[in-house]
């Protein structure tokens, strides 16, 4: 396979040439269930006196089903989509269902982003110039000074950015936030306004990032504990525990400790490369089998993966898949992306995701999951249309193994999360990037034309 010139990188450090500078030195219900009765299955007179009850479950049934009419799902043969209490039927709807025009549209699954920040976004706000940074250290700091100079609190500029990422066709999100002295518990309060505005729309889960490390900054372990004792977050994060915290045990220990104390599930951030990132890996490995967390832990970016020999690498991920641990990837470069395909061959769950959006670190991003699925394509020289419609999958699918959530997959008893777009087929989705013209949750149409239905 031939290799695809990216374009240049500038000269001077840049947030990627940070990560890669760090990695290089160190479900469903049975559709039985769901069926809609058809309005002539019983005639009144077989109803007797029972039949003004059930005029009014008819009447309730037609109000909870919606007919999606003349789409085309994953571009195939135009068909109508019946949806009943949120989830995909085969079964035929009743008379005076509410039937939204698909118009020959494609039906494709809305997407889960795996991986993003929204606290530290400055989606919507004025343009922000950023400074040079060269290592981890400097970036977090201006994360800091930036956090101080915002007009806008933390939940107003989540809420613009989830929403904006619903409209592009997002149904569920891993979102991380900030937890230090520098903030307290500003970020995981401020996301979890923004999930609690959009929880009919998105689903998303919260986890409390200690970006300015575990150990090397006094007080963020408290805060952690806080927040998974508040039950304002889902999960408790890390970073690179030995990298950047230079502390491998205590701070796993730390992490681990909070998690299985309060049950919350736990996602690590590892740039970390080389002999580093693997031994920090096998430590979470390690302790995720002492505390019986298999299935509750999560491994972000994982630089440490791709350089790895064949051998080495089907070592490592049996032991991931043993302890069901799930990794994500930003699809950042081809040096550093993840080995999905070989991964999932073992039984890892893989998902995608955005990474920081408009944030101190980058002026870059834009929460639209379909746009880093090209981007995934992109990086890894992808041409044939059974490999774009994998980069699809990953941003749909993987995103979803990694927060457990159904796939929404357009068969019947599956979530009635999709969207619709303009095209020929889904390869070409995935190249061109259409408009999302209706985003579906939950049977309800949370977007149209490309915006937020508030």
């Amino acid at each position: 396979m031939c290799v695809v010139a990216t374009p240049s990188v500038p000269a001077g450090p840049t947030r990627r040439g940070v990560l890669a500078g760090a990695a290089v030195l160190a479900g469903a219900a049975a559709a039985g269930a769901v069926q809609a009765t058809p309005a002539s299955a019983a005639s009144p007179a077989a109803a007797g006196p029972t039949a003004p009850v059930a005029a009014a479950g008819e009447a309730e049934r037609r109000a909870r089903t919606v007919v999606f009419r003349d789409v085309r799902p994953f571009g195939g043969a135009a068909t109508d989509l019946v949806v009943v209490d949120g989830r995909i039927t085969d079964g035929p709807a009743p008379r005076g269902a509410k039937v939204v025009d698909g118009g020959g549209r494609i039906a494709l699954p809305s997407l889960v982003d795996a991986h993003i920040h929204p606290d530290k976004t400055t989606w919507g706000g004025e343009w922000v110039s950023r400074r040079p940074a060269a290592t981890i250290a400097d970036f977090v700091e201006q994360d800091v000074e930036l956090f101080r100079a915002q007009t806008r609190s933390v939940a107003e500029r989540a809420y613009g950015l989830m929403s904006h990422a619903v409209s592009r066709g997002t149904r569920g999100m891993r979102a991380h936030a900030d937890v230090a002295p520098a903030y307290g518990l500003a970020g995981v309060e401020g996301l979890a306004e923004a999930r609690r505005r959009l929880r009919q729309a998105l689903d998303v889960q919260i986890v409390a990032f200690p970006q300015h490390g575990v150990i090397r900054t006094p007080g963020t372990a408290r805060l952690l504990e806080e927040g998974a004792r508040r039950g304002v977050v889902d999960m408790i994060g890390g970073i690179d525990p030995i990298g950047f915290d230079h502390a491998l045990d205590a701070h796993l220990d730390t992490v681990f400790g909070i998690a299985d104390r309060h049950g919350v599930g736990v996602d690590i951030h590892l740039h970390d490369g080389g002999e580093e990132g693997v031994r920090a890996l096998r430590g979470i490995i390690d302790r995720t089998r002492a505390l019986s967390l298999a299935g509750k832990v999560t491994v972000s970016h994982v630089f440490c993966l791709p350089g790895l020999s064949d051998r080495e690498l089907d070592g490592l991920a049996a032991d991931l898949a043993a302890q069901d641990i799930a990794l994500t990837t930003v699809a950042p470069s081809r040096d550093l992306v993840l080995p999905i395909a070989r991964l999932r061959e073992h039984g890892v769950r893989v998902g995608l995701g955005s990474d920081g959006v408009r944030d101190s670190w980058s002026p870059f991003g834009n929460a639209d999951m379909l746009h880093r699925a090209h981007l995934l394509g992109w990086v890894t020289d992808v041409r044939l249309d059974e490999e774009l419609a994998d980069c699809y999958r990953a941003a749909a699918h993987g995103g979803a193994d990694v927060m457990g959530l159904p796939h929404a997959d357009l068969r019947p008893g599956s979530p009635a999360d999709f969207v619709l777009v303009r095209g020929q087929g889904l390869p070409q989705v995935v190249v061109d990037m259409p408009q999302r013209d209706l985003v579906v949750h939950g049977g309800a149409v949370v977007a149209r034309d490309g915006e937020f239905l508030d």
